[in-house]
């Protein structure tokens, strides 16, 4: 018999992406790599690999609510983690489920890109998941691309989104790394006036997954307790080691090693 405390619970509604390079899997070893049990709820089938995505498929709204509602009901959930939703319904099947648990921490990535640029929902899914689930979310996660396309500010700095999008939701964190800066900043916001900046040195290449690892590791952190400063540097800094390491194991981008080589050793 086990005698070692339970790990966290932390519900995941994501994508699955075939190549393992982001969606479900990344979720399951960044929250792993934090010490937490990842329960995987699929929203969606992708046709990708590691240079784009081609294709996806919503799942039903019925199997979406049975599947979180079966790991809800069996586990107590310390934290939940949004990834990609692609349609307007699963957006309304989402909310149903935290406005029925509203005392479970929510980090919302607002999957929108593939990290090759395709698309994974049209505009009008942004615009709901700012109107719909970023005032549900503790922390949106998304990069400074996915903040204009919410914000609907085309050009606008990640200042002038995070304005527009604290007007509906807590904390918003918006990632760096999509100019060509020297330096890669990351900037969190609150509603109360937080404003805070880190920098970490750019790394070469372009990675798969980056952001799935990201809202995931913070997930985790807050499942584990941690208050959510400290949990959005944990995440930051455990992500910036995934992609010093990561492995080009495709023929497109690079994807970040979550766990360390001897994990199952």
């Amino acid at each position: 018999m086990n005698i070692y405390s339970s790990r966290p619970v932390v519900l995941c509604l994501s994508g699955h992406d075939p190549s393992g390079g982001a969606g479900l899997q990344a979720d399951i070893e960044a929250l792993l790599a934090q010490g937490c049990h990842a329960a995987p709820a699929v929203t969606a089938l992708t046709v990708q690999d590691t240079v784009n995505v081609s294709d996806f498929r919503v799942l039903d709204r019925e199997w979406v609510l049975a599947q979180a509602n079966a790991v809800l009901a069996d586990s107590t959930v310390r934290a939940i983690k949004l990834g990609m939703l692609g349609s307007l319904e699963m957006v309304d099947t989402v909310v149903s489920i935290l406005q029925a648990h509203p005392h479970i921490p929510v980090v919302c990535d607002p999957v929108l890109r593939a990290g090759g640029g395709g698309r994974l929902g049209k505009d009008e899914v942004g615009y709901a998941i700012r109107e719909k689930l970023l005032p549900l979310a503790t922390v949106a996660t998304p990069n400074l691309p996915e903040a204009r396309i919410l914000a609907e500010l085309p050009e606008g700095s990640a200042d002038d989104c995070a304005r527009k999008l604290l007007a509906h939701g807590q904390h918003v964190l918006i990632t760096g790394g999509h100019g060509d800066e020297a330096e890669i900043h990351n900037r969190f916001y609150g509603r109360d006036g937080l404003r805070q900046v880190s920098t970490c040195q750019r790394l070469p290449g372009s990675y798969h997954g980056s952001g799935c690892t990201l809202a995931s590791a913070l997930a985790g952190r807050l499942a584990l307790g941690e208050g959510l400063e400290s949990a959005v540097r944990s995440a930051l800094d455990y992500t910036w080691r995934t992609l010093r390491d990561a492995e080009q194991l495709g023929k497109g981008q690079y994807v970040p090693r979550r766990l360390p080589l001897d994990y199952c050793s």
